[in-house]
């Protein structure tokens, strides 16, 4: 099963997501808001990213910026859920909604590679895939199809193996392995993955949405 299918299984029974929309929801929070909270921890990860290999609070900056994207990504899912809780949902937050995600995967993305965790050659090639996939699953909506959240690997996805990437750089800071032609540290293996899987997701739903057109 897809990382994207099981998590939308666990937040739609989860009492804690329920609780948490409900309490934004009852505080008139609006949901553009949390997206816009949203890009501003992406933007506050990537920064900590870009400087932390440089500096002597690496683990202070590293541990920041893995509770940023953390962060991100709650509201990045809770935004859509309090919209709909308080009946907001609309078109112009859907689209809000999919901007913002995008400049948050570059910030994020970008940050990484900035800080020196893999080639800047890598880092573009990553880039175009997470923005590639993206577009390829609105864009199957846009021809007539229903919009395509599925493939080898989802936002959902991503941001999970960021996190973890993180929190493995933090223990084990160093390259892997730790000589050779191809060495990077968890990080850099991360952005790495996505250089490669998030461009055959691209792939796999522009075959899929050819066939079904």
């Amino acid at each position: 099963m897809a990382l994207n299918s099981l998590l939308r299984i666990i937040v739609d029974n989860s009492g804690f997501v329920r609780t948490t929309t409900r309490f934004f929801a009852s505080r008139g929070i609006s949901p553009n808001l949390l997206s816009l909270l949203s890009l501003v921890f992406a933007a506050l990860a990537g920064l900590l990213f870009g400087l932390s290999r440089k500096s002597m609070s690496f683990n202070l900056f590293l541990l920041l910026a893995g509770v940023f994207v953390c962060l991100n990504a709650v509201l990045d899912g809770l935004d859509g859920l309090v919209a709909r809780e308080i009946g907001n949902a609309s078109r112009k937050g859907d689209f809000l909604d999919h901007v913002i995600d995008r400049y948050s995967d570059v910030f994020i993305i970008g940050g990484i590679v900035f800080g020196g965790y893999a080639g800047w050659q890598i880092g573009v090639v990553a880039i175009i895939g997470v923005l590639l996939s993206s577009y390829m699953g609105t864009q199957a909506q846009a021809v007539g199809l229903s919009r395509m959240y599925g493939g080898l690997l989802g936002r959902a996805d991503r941001m999970i193996l960021i996190i973890a990437a993180t929190a493995l750089t933090l223990v084990y800071p160093y390259p892997i392995p730790a000589s050779g032609l191809v060495s990077f540290s968890f990080l850099g293996w991360a952005l790495l993955v996505f250089a490669i899987v998030c461009n055959a997701t691209a792939l796999q739903r522009f075959v899929y949405t050819w066939r079904m057109l």
